[in-house]
């Protein structure tokens, strides 16, 4: 378990890495792409960048809770290794945005620019696969393995939605900086996703 938090980790890690390091990606355009050449509001990518940086948001929050509800060191490492890749790939997009001149929110519902908006119900879930406010607060309230279970689970969908979320931003996105992340993002949360299949199993637990 131990190995394959690590892996998971170097594997994070390896994307984010990949990512900036893509010859026509975010250093040289963060510098060079002017507000006219930037993507339109209405485009795929910078509806994908809003919309992920708000979806990673949860992720980070979910797993500074679970780090401090138990003492399990495979838990703390999945968590660790989410707070550090979201987090950064969160502040990513948040730069492209303003590289782009575009601002960091918007008026217009989530998942418009996939083609079927969401309309916030008011629980506290803004998105497909965000936990409820009630959610994070019995995250809260837990601790130990009931901690780890809830998590591992909130997370599950979390990660299925994000997935799916970025596969479709890598299949609209017209920007490399998009594409590239957003193709990293899917197959970093289908990984952690099957670990926490694993981790929930030695648990005694399913999704």
């Amino acid at each position: 378990m131990v190995l394959a938090g690590a892996v998971v980790f170097l594997l994070a890690l390896g994307l984010v890495v990949l990512t900036i390091g893509q010859p026509s990606s975010a250093a040289s355009s963060a510098s060079g792409t002017s507000s006219s050449a930037a993507p339109a509001e209405t485009s795929a990518d910078v509806g994908f960048a809003r919309d992920m940086a708000v979806h990673h948001q949860q992720a980070v929050e979910m797993s500074f809770v679970v780090r401090d509800r138990t003492d399990d060191a495979d838990v703390r490492r999945l968590a660790y290794d989410i707070i550090n890749t979201q987090a950064n790939q969160r502040g990513m997009m948040l730069g492209w945005l303003e590289t782009w001149g575009r601002p960091k929110s918007s008026e217009r519902p989530p998942m418009a620019w996939m083609g079927h908006p969401v309309t916030p119900t008011g629980d506290g879930s803004l998105m497909p696969g965000m936990a409820t406010d009630a959610e994070m607060d019995e995250l809260r309230k837990a601790g130990g393995t009931a901690a780890e279970i809830l998590f591992l689970r909130l997370m599950t969908v979390h990660h299925r939605a994000g997935a799916e979320m970025a596969r479709a931003g890598a299949g609209a996105a017209g920007t490399a900086e998009i594409k590239n992340l957003a193709a990293g993002m899917v197959r970093g949360q289908e990984s952690e996703i099957g670990l926490m299949a694993d981790m929930l199993k030695e648990r005694g637990a399913g999704a």
